[in-house]
């Protein structure tokens, strides 16, 4: 395994590493990500990295919180990234760590922009992005060939925490038969009743994706009509990815880990009528 690592970029010492987690499961990490836990002198990580990523960090590495979890207290976005550039400066080699991908609602970019203002080197290391491996985890595709060939991601709410009101949801509405939503369940009300109002169809499949591909792993399978009731029934709490559309109704025939655990799949959940039907 040495001899895949030494065929890696170096870790220079005085140099940033913008990294992504992925969604949870260690297993996930690139190789790229492992090098640099295995390699970076301190790390400054957010709420969303799962503990068993922090623990393949090398024994002497420095660990500092970021924070940076919707509704919760965190560090400003400016101190994060200013501390970054005092870390480099010091000369150590510094992995700011991210959930899922840094530049996909992560602000890495933001980060990145300031390193570049200071003349900071730095390296940007994609994740696999909750969106798409978090869904995955919970047997969910975010496209079906007979279901979609477009699909849009989108945030839940803007830096004032309130539903962005620049989203078109008229357009995404009428454009996207799979809608994935990042931070999206404190307002899912509002959001489900502009997708309505848009044209989307009460009985929607709507699915929720709670600590995705991590061992507290939850998911709600609802409707748009009904979201906001059944997550606040069962008591779901945030970090969640929301998907509405058909793909939802693949679950029955792609939970792979509720095979696991003893649960039958149906191999054609909705029939090959049923997926013409609803493309």
């Amino acid at each position: 395994m040495d001899d895949v690592f030494s065929n890696l970029p170096a870790f220079l010492p005085g140099t940033v590493w913008l990294t992504g987690a992925g969604p949870g499961d260690p297993g996930l990490l690139t190789l790229l990500a492992v090098k640099a836990l295995r390699e970076a002198d301190i790390i400054v990580y957010d709420a969303l990295v799962d503990e068993s990523c922090l623990k393949m960090a090398r024994d002497g590495a420095v660990f500092e919180y970021a924070g940076k979890r919707g509704g919760k207290p965190s560090s400003k976005q400016r101190d994060i990234s200013l501390r970054l550039v005092e870390l480099a400066r010091s000369g150590k080699r510094v992995l700011r760590l991210k959930g899922g991908d840094p530049l996909v609602f992560g602000r890495g970019g933001e980060e990145a922009l300031t390193l570049v203002d200071h003349g900071i080197p730095f390296r940007i290391v994609p994740g696999i992005t909750a969106g798409i491996g978090g869904l995955a985890y919970a047997g969910i595709p975010v496209t079906h060939r007979e279901i979609n060939h477009t699909v849009t991601f989108l945030t839940g709410h803007d830096s004032s925490g309130l539903v962005p009101d620049r989203i078109d949801w008229d357009a995404i509405s009428r454009g996207s038969p799979v809608i994935v939503m990042y931070m999206a369940m404190k307002h899912m009300g509002e959001i489900a009743r502009q997708l309505i109002a848009a044209g989307r169809h009460p009985s929607e499949p709507v699915a929720f994706v709670c600590n995705a591909a991590t061992e507290a792993q939850q998911v709600l399978e609802t409707t748009l009509a009904d979201a906001e009731q059944d997550i606040a029934s069962a008591r779901l709490e945030p970090p969640a990815i929301v998907v509405v559309g058909e793909v939802v109704r693949l679950r029955d025939g792609l939970d792979w880990l509720g095979a696991l655990n003893g649960k039958v799949l149906i191999g054609d959940p909705m029939g090959s009528r049923g997926l013409k039907d609803h493309a």
